[in-house]
């Protein structure tokens, strides 16, 4: 019965237009007792039936659904009284149907593949219909017949969701419940965090508290080992750590007003105060004794510097901060010390470097100064080369070249028995002074932290040093010495700047203003030793290179090479008057001459030796170079014209008076054959013999045997010169060709001098 009526009701529902799925809450709503299985097999044959549009049908499945539900009461809708009569008669007409469209559907159809099938065989569209609508029913009842093998099936699934759907009630009820407790919880949780976040931060601050409660007790006690440290043990490595301690203690109590206020404090202070004097007292009496230490003969100050007192310099620091009276007297013990040490070792040194100098020039030994009276290679007997290196620089350049090697030995150079200028023993001092001073200097930076002091410790070894040199450079009068002790210390202040040390900066300063003042007035004795000369008493009749000439052209060309690198302005002015001293000189002394040509001849001479001694001392001269090679020039083009007139004065005199005539001018004394004739036969029959006298005549008067070659050679091309402008002469006169057999040809001439040239 009530499957009749769930059928009858979709129906009723389908004809409305509802669904299955809304059909089917509508019938939960009406009887909620509604198994799944019932309802699913009503549905589906009602479904059947609409769609087969046949009230046989739906009566046909109304009687199935009630046979399989068990019922065969009458149904509770009754379809045959609800539909009427249900004609689905072609034929069958009504106002409703409407044809719009038919003729564009039968066209549509004539290309359907099944339409066209079914009209080929012949059959009509009513039987093709009946045989659809029997397939029909066959599905439909093979369909039921599979959904009533399946309806236990269908029942236990329904038993199924009725139990998920009690116990999803249960879960619902129980879920419920866990979330009141878990609301519950939630508000303990956020009390509990509450209440932790405050103990966290009163836990933070009782640790702060507790670590500057720590801090305080740490930094005011004083521990019983500390005690013992200070007051019994030995000053060591353990000992400079307890005062390090002791340090950050007696500061902490300074430092923090409210630690200075404490009673802990006041209770402790007493004791801190105690150790801090015995710990005073102790490092003051230890480091009086390692001082002293620095005073033994023979001591290596600079490995005691850095091997010991370096290892205890916190000492130092310790007493500079809590001891500072104590901490000035061990200041002034070390300087008192040191100055003390290093005077002596300097004055020692000083007195053993005297031994070993090498007297190198007097108050005589000047650039004008006559030798005969004094006995230059007699005097003393000393050998030729010390006393030449008063002019010459020879060797002693080197000294420029050692200046950074380790100062002199003097027991080892004694034992030598080896002398030294006083250059070199000025350079040895001071490369000792400039280690000494910048071991000093640092070591003072780094043990005092001060660097002023060290002014205090070395005025006593600068007064030595000062002391020593006031005796010496008075008596000094080599002028290359002391420009080459004013070029040691120029690179002794490099050295000290690239050290970056400026602690030597004023007293290095202080020896180059003294020593180029002695410099100048040396230098001013040399000058007026040349201005002031004795003509007679230097005069030697002899025209090779002057001995005073020699000394000049060394001395100025020692001078020259040691202001190559430096182009001091203020020598280079007294080179210059130096040099015009020697020009006035040189003139003077070749005056003295009789003859003309000898005079020409001494001054060639000097003045080749003077460039030959500055090409040696370097590849150039400079201007001073320059000046007496010009002054050699013109004094060979006079001595040429002296030569040549003295062994062809007739050919000279006749082309330099009448050999530029041209006797086609007319001119009142025309040149004739009886004028030329004697010159060329003269010419002809000895130059040969003329140029042999000039050859040897060069030779024995030019001592430089390569100038003496030049100055034959233009000798012999001037002549060939004069002889050319006479043969060009005679070939202008009327009959000069007479002459030609006489005339001697410009190549054996040319041969001739060729031969000399070849012996140069």
């Amino acid at each position: 019965m009530l499957s009749l009526q769930i059928i009858s009701l979709h129906f009723f529902f389908l004809l409305f237009g509802l669904n299955h799925h809304t059909s089917f809450f509508l019938f939960r709503e009406l009887n909620p007792n509604l198994k799944i299985s019932d309802l699913f097999l009503a549905l589906h044959g009602y479904q059947i039936a609409v769609q087969c549009r046949s009230v046989e049908s739906c009566w046909f499945a109304q009687v199935a659904m009630v046979e399989v539900a068990g019922n065969t009461s009458k149904p509770f809708l009754d379809l045959g009284s609800f539909v009427g009569d249900l004609n689905v008669d072609d034929e069958t007409t009504s106002d409703d149907i409407s044809l719009e469209g038919l003729e564009e559907e039968l066209q549509e159809c004539q290309a359907d593949d099944v339409v066209a099938n079914i009209l080929s065989k012949g059959t009509t569209l009513r039987e093709y219909t009946k045989g659809v609508e029997n397939n029909l029913r066959q599905v439909e009842l093979d369909s039921i017949q599979d959904y009533i093998k399946e309806s236990d099936n269908l029942v236990s699934l329904h038993d199924q969701i009725r139990d998920c759907d009690m116990i999803l009630s249960q879960m619902e009820t129980l879920l419920s419940g866990f979330q009141a407790e878990i609301g519950s919880i939630s508000s303990d949780i956020k009390i509990l965090q509450e209440k932790s976040m405050d103990m966290g931060l009163r836990l933070k601050n009782r640790k702060v508290a507790e670590s500057k409660l720590a801090k305080f007790v740490e930094d005011i006690i004083v521990p019983p080992r500390m005690i013992d440290i200070i007051v019994d043990e030995e000053v060591n490595e353990e000992y400079m750590r307890t005062l390090e301690i002791l340090s950050k203690k007696l500061k902490c109590a300074d430092a923090d007003p409210t630690v200075k206020t404490s009673k802990a404090l006041k209770e402790v202070q007493p004791e801190l105060e105690k150790l801090r004097q015995k710990a005073v007292s102790k490092v003051f009496d230890f480091m009086v004794q390692k001082l002293y230490a620095l005073r033994k003969p023979k001591t290596n100050i600079q490995i005691l510097q850095q091997s010991v007192l370096l290892k205890y310099k916190y000492i130092l620091s310790f007493l500079k901060e809590h001891g500072k009276e104590v901490y000035l007297e061990v200041r002034a013990a070390y300087i008192d010390t040191m100055n003390k040490v290093l005077s002596a070792q300097f004055r020692a040194y000083i007195q053993a470097l005297e031994k070993l100098q090498l007297d190198i020039a007097t108050s005589n030994d000047l650039i004008g100064v006559e030798t005969r009276s004094t006995g230059l290679f007699s005097r003393g007997r000393e050998p030729l080369k010390n006393r030449s290196a008063v002019f010459a620089l020879g060797e002693r350049i080197n000294i420029l070249k050692e200046i950074d090697e380790p100062p002199l030995i003097p027991h080892i150079a004694e034992a030598s028995s080896k002398k030294y200028p006083y250059e070199v023993l000025f350079r040895s001092l001071h490369k000792l002074l400039m280690d000494s001073a910048s071991s000093e200097y640092l070591f003072c930076d780094d043990f005092f932290g001060e660097q002023t002091m060290f002014h205090d410790i070395f005025a006593g070894p600068f007064s030595v040093i000062d002391e020593h040199f006031g005796t010496i450079l008075p008596n000094s009068f080599d002028a290359i010495g002391l420009m080459l002790m004013i070029r040691i210390i120029h690179q002794h202040q490099l050295v000290m700047s690239r050290r970056r040390i400026p602690c030597l900066d004023s007293y290095l300063d202080k020896v180059n203003i003294a020593l180029w003042p002695r410099f100048k007035m040396v230098f001013d004795l040399h000058l007026h030793s040349l201005r002031n000369a004795n003509i007679r008493t230097l005069w030697e009749d002899d025209v090779h290179p002057h001995y005073v000439i020699r000394r000049y052209a060394e001395f100025s060309a020692s001078l020259i090479h040691l202001n190559v690198e430096y182009k001091d302005g203020q020598l280079e002015l007294n080179l210059e008057r130096l040099k015009m001293a020697v020009d006035d000189l040189l003139v003077k002394l070749s005056q003295i001459f009789a003859k003309q040509k000898l005079q020409t001849v001494f001054l060639i001479n000097n003045y080749d030796m003077i460039i030959s001694v500055l090409k040696e001392a370097g590849p150039d001269g400079g201007k001073i170079q320059q000046h007496f090679e010009e002054l050699l020039k013109n004094n060979t083009a006079i001595f040429v014209e002296e030569l040549l007139l003295e062994h062809f004065n007739d050919l000279i005199k006749f082309v330099k008076t009448r050999g530029s005539e041209d006797p086609s001018t007319g001119t009142e004394r025309p040149i004739t054959i009886a004028e030329v004739e004697p010159i060329v036969k003269d010419f002809a029959s000895r130059w040969k013999a003329a140029i042999e006298l000039m050859h040897n005549d060069v030779i024995t008067s030019f001592s430089n045997f390569l100038c003496g070659m030049d100055i034959l050679r233009a000798a012999l091309t001037q002549l060939l010169l004069y002889y050319t402008r006479l043969s060009d002469c005679i070939k202008r006169i009327n009959g000069g060709s007479t002459l030609n057999k006489d005339l001697v040809s410009i190549s054996s001439i040319m041969y001739e001098i060729r031969k000399y040239s070849r012996t140069f």
